[in-house]
């Protein structure tokens, strides 16, 4: 039984998954994806891919997260199920490169700077 590790990165979150065939069982981080991640949306997030394809329900797939918040580490989740789906099935590429699924999203916050309040915003100016 072939298993697919990959990798995935959004903000300062990182995604581990382990992929092999299976029925459709779900876990991030040893929880459930339902117990994990409450929202639907972030549930549908991380099972967009899938869906987008038409193979949901034919992997088993075991996600770990590390950092960043709750929607980055669903992003994250989305992207590195995105890559295992191209090792598996190379004919999947096309469609998920255009849904933009394989695109690393290079977004992250701006260092706070010194003499300032955050990244760019400035102290208030105080003429006496």
């Amino acid at each position: 039984m072939e298993m697919i590790n990959k990798i995935g990165r959004r903000k300062t979150s990182v995604a581990r998954i382990y992929m092999t065939p299976g029925n459709g069982k779900i876990t991030v981080n040893n929880k459930s994806i339902e117990v994990y991640f409450p929202f639907d949306l972030h549930q549908i997030v991380v099972k967009q891919p899938l869906t987008l394809v038409g193979v949901d329900g034919n992997y088993d797939i075991q996600i770990n997260v590390d950092g960043g918040g709750i929607k980055g580490q669903a992003e994250a989740a989305r992207m590195a199920i995105s890559r295992a789906l191209c090792e598996f099935d190379e004919t999947h590429r096309g469609p998920l490169k255009k849904e933009g699924f394989l695109t690393r999203d290079p977004r992250m916050v701006e260092r706070k700077k010194p003499g300032r309040r955050k990244a760019r915003r400035r102290f208030q100016f105080s003429k006496r």
